[in-house]
């Protein structure tokens, strides 16, 4: 494959992962029309984005052992298709209950596709081993949602999912024309049948034809060996657990950013989804270091004859653990009204760079320390993550309207600061805890 159409395919590939995360947010502004329409609570709106991350959360869990036996390329055409399928009745729903039910089997399809999205990557280009676009994705949620839901210019909240509806179909397409096969073993299967047409001699097969093991014994592996890597190894639990909470308090920020700019600048909506842009800056811009830390990362190979430790990817959460509290009390002390509006949005900008440094170093660590069981590493930290995000936007309000916009997010800030030695700590005494776990490289 050249190397445009590989280029073209992790393109695609982004393009789809950045579209279902995105989703995921976009129900935070659309929640006060949905109020209105099918007459219940702001709290039960606010399930519409607790429900689509928890689909996320379980969606890797069951899909990631189907990419084995039938490949990537099947798992993201099925998903699409019924991703799309499924938020129609999100766009037209009659009630609040086919809402929430679609929404969270829009949240499971998402998942699908971002389940097999990085071994894509890694297929295409072997020193890739993360979709940088997902992390950026929950920022896209309000600014495409604060423009679809214009309702000065009545334009009701149905048109934010609508607007995705549109987005969802042109992915299907790019997917179904631009993305092929790339899982190598699947491959060789389909090369093995082939031959085994054009000759018809039973001797050509691959190594998928004599796969010990039955499928449904894969899921239920699946399913409880990133638990089990929770419960039994120490150093796994605390960073799943920080990558937990960071991703908590980012779709918090949904909850608590239409309560510090409307309330307390008197911002519109379509205003309080651009309040977000200071997170998106902040990941851009810690993207565009990417290449700085891939040459230090080189020279630290170089010390180490060519493979340096596991522990050096944590060099970069040790930066976003800096960062991020950094940025949430920035944050939280300049949300009085009478500071100007655009600096704790400059605040935001070390938060969500701080978020991404954190996200990307704890990723590249599991997918290296735990490389027996990579996958089961990355499901661990997914699930987590995902109950976490799924949490607490459902008590935002409540904090937010006890503490006070100071109060809650100083409070979310010191919850960061007890965990951001977490990357200085496992730098220094890492290696030492994987020799002692059974599911760590040694």
């Amino acid at each position: 494959m050249s190397a445009l159409r590989r280029w073209i395919a992790v393109f695609v590939i982004s393009l789809g992962a950045l579209c279902a995360t995105s989703a995921s947010s976009m129900a935070a502004f659309t929640e006060t029309g949905m109020a209105e329409d099918f007459h219940v609570s702001h709290e039960v709106t606010i399930l519409g984005v607790s429900l689509f991350v928890a689909g996320l959360g379980v969606g890797p869990l069951l899909v990631g052992p189907l990419s084995e036996v039938y490949g990537r390329n099947i798992i993201y055409r099925i998903s699409y298709i019924l991703f799309l399928i499924f938020t129609f009745p999100i766009a037209f729903a009659p009630n609040i209950t086919v809402f929430l039910i679609f929404r969270l089997l829009t949240g499971f399809c998402g998942s699908s596709f971002l389940s097999v999205a990085g071994g894509s990557v890694s297929d295409l280009f072997p020193d890739s081993k993360v979709v940088k676009s997902p992390f950026i994705g929950p920022t896209l949620g309000p600014l495409i949602a604060g423009c679809g839901n214009m309702s000065r210019l009545n334009i009701d909240w149905r048109w934010t999912y609508r607007i995705d509806l549109c987005w969802i179909f042109g992915q299907c397409i790019l997917l179904f024309i631009f993305v092929p096969e790339t899982y190598a073993p699947v491959l060789l299967k389909k090369k093995a049948a082939r031959l085994r047409k054009q000759t018809r001699n039973p001797k050509y097969y691959a190594p998928l034809d004599r796969r010990q093991g039955s499928l449904a014994s894969a899921v239920l592996i699946s399913c409880y060996k990133p638990f089990q890597l929770l419960l039994f190894d120490r150093m796994a639990l605390l960073l799943n657990t920080w990558n937990a909470l960071l991703l908590g308090i980012l779709y918090l920020a949904f909850q608590a950013f239409p309560i510090i700019f409307e309330d307390k600048h008197h911002f519109n909506l379509q205003m309080t989804g651009l309040s977000f842009l200071g997170l998106g800056i902040g990941m851009l811009l810690a993207l565009s270091t990417l290449p700085l830390w891939n040459r230090l990362f080189e020279r630290e190979a170089k010390k180490f004859d060519g493979t340096y430790p596991p522990e050096v990817r944590l060099i970069m959460g040790q930066v976003g653990g800096v960062l991020v509290p950094v940025g949430l009390f920035w944050l939280a002390f300049t949300t009085y009204s009478g500071i100007p509006w655009i600096v704790p949005i400059i605040a935001s900008v070390p938060l969500g760079a701080g978020i991404f440094f954190s996200f990307m170093s704890t990723f590249m660590y599991l997918v290296t320390a735990y490389r027996p069981i990579s996958a089961s590493a990355m499901a661990s930290n997914s699930a987590l993550r995902c109950i976490f995000a799924a949490a607490f936007p459902l008590f935002a309000g409540p904090m937010y309207d006890r503490l006070g916009t100071v109060g809650a997010t100083a409070l979310l800030a010191g919850l960061t600061t007890l965990m951001a030695p977490l990357p200085f700590i496992f730098f220094c005494i890492g290696e030492r805890l994987r020799k002692k776990s059974p599911f760590a490289v040694h």
